[in-house]
């Protein structure tokens, strides 16, 4: 599976920044969305499938699943903050309340994310290419091909 197979759907991002957030519930990611419960359950049930989100029984002890990120989940971390940051630059008017990412350490708003060589160098997008094709290897960066 691509990674915009898995979330290159509005729904799907949108559940993730949730989980982010810390909603466990089927109706707490309904609330928040507004989004049709047939849909939900579809997007919840691929997120899982693809190992992204894993179920668990709920705290309170009911007979409700709670829907938490798996290690691979909790990955997809920089690509929510990164797509919040460029819609706090460019998609929310001036003026119009939000909520900034913060750093609990500092009390500060995130910094934006940027790259960084191995030496600590930053890496602008015009100092990059794509490499030639290998095979991938499971949970491995892929290798330098120059």
């Amino acid at each position: 599976m691509r990674t915009a197979d898995l979330v290159g759907d509005r729904w799907t991002l949108l559940i993730l920044r949730d989980a982010f957030t810390g909603t466990r519930r089927f109706s707490q990611f309904q609330r928040s969305l507004g989004i049709a419960k047939n849909v939900l359950s579809d997007r919840l049930s691929g997120l899982v499938a693809a190992g992204v989100l894993y179920t668990e029984p709920a705290a309170d002890g009911t007979s409700y699943r709670a829907y938490a990120l798996t290690d691979k989940g909790l990955e997809f971390f920089d690509l929510i903050v990164a797509l919040r940051q460029w819609g706090e630059r460019h998609a929310i008017e001036p003026g119009t309340p939000y909520r900034p990412l913060i750093d609990t350490r500092t009390g500060e708003p995130l910094a934006r994310v940027t790259y960084v060589r191995p030496d600590g160098a930053p890496l602008h997008r015009a100092e990059t290419c794509l490499g030639d094709p290998q095979p991938m290897v499971a949970g491995e960066q892929p290798k330098s091909t120059r």
